[in-house]
């Protein structure tokens, strides 16, 4: 149990990507597993948690896959136009959330949208470990494996203390001025963000990594999907 009071919160979803290395007729969020696409699967935590107090989905301007969904009809759920990069669909899905009256102080969680298995637990302990933080953080997990750096011809330089090493999970969770700000300043700047927690430590901040389960994985390639089919098959109750 967390020992704060869990915070209210919105939810960012940039999902205007195409997901090329899953060679599939449609973008990878829009796969089917378990009776579901993977979008709705993404979309279900955050829509079943009562703090929840709107999801933005960041869309391509001619999907036509979404309209199809039955979470394209929830009240809660806003489309906006997604971008050519994941940090162009999330600005905007941040200033759609000013335009809805969403304050500077307010909570917002960015999620990948082809990571579906993210348990409420970690998305609880998220919500209770950074309520009372100064700048935020995201889930993550300590890398287990040998790590090496190496050379351009691939020969191995060294090896990475793994120690010190996480991989970095969503959702990522910063108050809605400073990671619209901070965004904005490196976007402008050219910047280059793979994710949310980049541009909150390119402003000077130190986002906290919050340890996360390891089975919150990104789908990005066939055999990632195969795994995540057989993960829920087994735990389906007989």
């Amino acid at each position: 149990m967390t020992k704060f009071v869990l915070p209210g919160f919105w939810v960012v979803i940039p999902a205007a990507g195409i997901g090329a290395r899953m060679r599939a007729d449609r973008p990878k969020q829009y796969l089917q597993v378990a009776g579901r696409s993977i979008l709705e699967h993404t979309l279900s935590c955050f829509l079943e948690h009562p703090q929840l107090k709107g999801l933005l989905v960041s869309l391509a301007a001619d999907d036509p896959f979404w309209p199809e969904l039955p979470c394209a009809r929830d009240s809660r759920v806003e489309r906006v136009a997604g971008g050519g990069e994941r940090a162009d669909s999330v600005f905007s899905g941040l200033l759609r959330m000013v335009e809805l009256g969403a304050s500077d102080s307010d909570w917002v969680l960015v999620h990948d949208a082809a990571r579906p298995n993210l348990a409420r637990e970690d998305l609880d302990k998220l919500l209770g470990t950074l309520a009372q933080d100064s700048v935020g953080g995201l889930l993550g997990v300590p890398v287990r494996d040998t790590l090496k750096q190496v050379d351009d011809a691939g020969r191995v330089l060294q090896t990475v203390d793994r120690r010190a090493i996480w991989q970095a999970y969503t959702p990522q969770m910063f108050r809605l001025g400073p990671l619209r700000k901070a965004m904005q300043a490196a976007l402008a700047a050219g910047v280059i963000l793979t994710d949310e927690a980049s541009a909150i430590e390119w402003v000077g901040l130190a986002p906290r990594l919050v340890e996360g389960r390891a089975d919150n994985l990104k789908i990005t390639h066939p055999e990632d999907l195969q795994w995540l089919s057989q993960l829920w098959r087994d735990k389906a109750p007989d």
